[in-house]
Formats: structure tokens, sequence, C-alpha cells
């Protein structure tokens, strides 16, 4: 098959970059024709809220991305609708997280030639953080698409309410380019960490709907009982981090909470996974997540709240644990993973399990829902 995917890739940064880059990366593995249809303008600059969107790491030289789209200009969207249609493709996949993207890419989407299947691969239906006409711009990019794929069943039941139109139901593959797993006292060294510490890893954008407040809360009860236990954030602010670090002092975690603020790049990812103990997901909201994904990829166990489609990659008990979204709760699974020796067990698991969670898998399912139809 011919395909094209649109929505971000390199230069852009981020875990929908990255994904995008795996996911054509397997359909040609596969021995399909795949390539990337990016943006030339994503954020303008006053509505990002980051420092910057573009990467650090090199360009991906086994991948053909072509910059077509910018976000706020309609001729882009006609020219990048004119260099798809020429390319002739029998599947274009749109990548769709925000509804601030619905006119680009249901603009395109309308454009491109009706014997192109025109297919919407959706990380949320429904944003984390709401805003007015939603409800209105997701409408509108899903009648411009024949079906949907999405990465879990929330997603998908999240859909629903938006359309009758056939949704295959998935799972967020494990990303190709994580790099290596490499031991935990090289890691911690690149870190200068404790060489014996015992370490909580929160990893990611901080934003309001991770509920990073819930887990400094679970911490001061954790510490209350074994302050050897420490929790490092990596990854940068979105929001204001005063109110975090207010809390911290006001919680007594000054000694327990080690905050590297900044946008975590790619060859810095292995040492963070595998320095750490355990990773924490106290999301408030959620529909699948990347991060969940790499600690799979790292072997390293999770604890994740019962909330959207979290749950689905993380067995209670398994390969971490599914915590009630409270404090006390979450600092409770916190401490019987430190005193109890059920980290072998959880990560002959994720060793176990992460097999069947492949970006090829995706493509072949994919392929064999809507190919031909």
């Amino acid at each position: 098959m011919n395909v094209i995917i649109i929505g971000p890739a390199f230069p852009y940064r981020g875990g929908i970059a990255d994904t995008n880059h795996s996911l054509c990366r397997s359909f040609n593995k596969l021995g399909h024709q795949c390539e990337l249809v990016t943006f030339t303008m994503q954020y303008p600059n006053f509505l990002f809220p980051g420092t910057n969107q573009y990467s650090e790491d090199e360009a991906p030289r086994d991948l053909k991305i072509k910059r077509k789209v910018s976000s706020l200009n309609p001729i882009s969207w006609l020219r990048a609708a004119h260099y798809i249609n020429k390319k002739s493709p029998d599947l274009v996949i749109l990548r769709y997280w925000i509804p601030f993207m619905a006119p680009a890419l249901g603009s395109i989407a309308k454009l491109i030639n009706c014997r192109t299947k025109v297919l919407a691969m959706c990380d949320n239906a429904i944003p984390h953080e709401k805003r007015l006409g939603d409800q209105a711009l997701t409408n509108y990019l899903i009648s411009k698409c024949e079906g949907f794929i999405t990465l879990s069943s929330h997603v998908k039941d999240e859909l629903k309410a938006f359309t009758n139109k056939e949704i295959l139901s998935l799972f967020h593959p494990i990303n190709t380019d994580l790099g290596a797993v490499i031991s935990r006292e090289e890691a911690r060294e690149k870190l200068s960490l404790e060489e014996n510490g015992n370490y909580i890893l929160f990893f990611g954008l901080v934003r309001a709907y991770k509920g990073l407040d819930i887990l400094l809360s679970a911490l001061s009860e954790v510490i209350k009982k074994d302050r050897s236990i420490k929790l490092i954030i990596a990854g940068e602010f979105y929001e204001d981090r005063e109110k975090y670090d207010q809390l911290i002092i006001t919680l007594g975690l000054i000694e327990n909470v080690i905050i590297h603020d900044h946008f975590i790049p790619s060859a810095e990812i292995p040492s963070y996974f595998c320095a750490a103990d355990i990773l924490a997901q106290t999301y408030h909201t959620a529909s699948q997540s990347g991060v969940t994904q790499i600690a799979y990829h790292f072997n390293l166990p999770l604890l994740v709240s019962d909330v959207g489609g979290l749950t689905e990659m993380v067995p209670h008990n398994r390969v971490g644990y599914v915590s009630p979204l409270d404090p006390q709760k979450i600092s409770e699974n916190l401490l019987d993973y430190f005193s109890s020796s059920k980290k072998e067990e959880f990560v002959s698991n994720l060793k176990h399990d992460k097999e069947k969670y492949t970006w090829s898998a995706l493509v072949n399912m994919v392929i064999s829902k809507f190919a031909g139809k």
C-alpha cells in the first residue's frame, strides 16, 4: 500500500511526533510505502505553552518527511491536499489529538481524492483541557473521515458519542527509537543520584490533568514511614511551577523531591527510566499514555491512577499498581512496593507482556480492517 501520515513529525518534538515516526517505520518495514506530511507551523508561539516546539535530535534519515501544513493558513491546506493527491495514496492517516487542529486536518481530508481512504488516529476525542468550541471542531474533523483508529477503548467510547462510523480500537504500541536499556548503576551515575536510593519517577510535560499535586501529597504520607524514598520530576512545566514549589515546601518535601525542569531529549530518556524504581502516573484524566509504553520498553514497574485508558495497559499486581486517585491509597501502594519483593515479579511480567505491543502488529490490524473496503 501507498500510505501518507499527516501530523507532527521531525523537526517537531514530543510523543505524538515520536509515535508517528514509529508508525511510518512499521509500514515501511512491512513492505508498504509510507511517508509523513507535517507542519511548516504547528502552533503560533503565543499559543504554545512550552519554551520550544522543535527537537534537538538529529533528523531521522530513514523517514521521508515533507513540511506542508500551516495550522492557520488555508492556502497551505490546499497545497498539502494537492501534494497528497499527486501521490495518489491508498490510505491517509490523520493524527488527531486536539480540536485546534481540526480545521486544518479536516479541510485537507475534504480535499483528498475520493479514491483514497482517509482515517483518523485519535489520541483524544474529548481534550483533557476543555475549551469553547471543542465539540463543533471535533465534529467537523470526524465528518471528513471514513473511519477511526484509537489506542484505547476509552477513546473509542468517547468517539461513539460523535459518530456511528467504523472505529478500530487497538493499543498504544512501544516506540521503535527509545534507546537501549542501560544498567541502574550507569543511569544513576549519569543523573548524579544515590547508588542505593529509592526513586519514584514522574516523567513528561507537567500539566494540571497529570496529577502531580496528588503524587506530592501521597509522597508526604510515604516519607512518614520511609524517608529514603524520593521523587524525580523530569519534564518541562506547561503551567505555573510556583504552585508546585510551594506545595513541596508546605508538605515538607524539599529533601525528597528532585526536579529536572526541561524537556527530556530522546538521548536522556534511558537514564531516567533505568535509574528509577517505579513510574507514577497519578493522572486526574487520561485517554492513554505514551509514557506508559516507555516504562514497558525499559522494564520499569508502574503505578497508575484508575482513570481512562491507563488501566488497560497496567494489570493491577502484574506489572504494577492501579490505584484510586487518593493520596493515602497511592502512598500505601508505593510503600508496599518498596517494602516487598514484587519488583522482580513485575519486571518479569513486563518483559513478557511487552512483546504484543508492537507497531507492526498495529499496522497489520489496520490493513486487515480497512484495506480494500
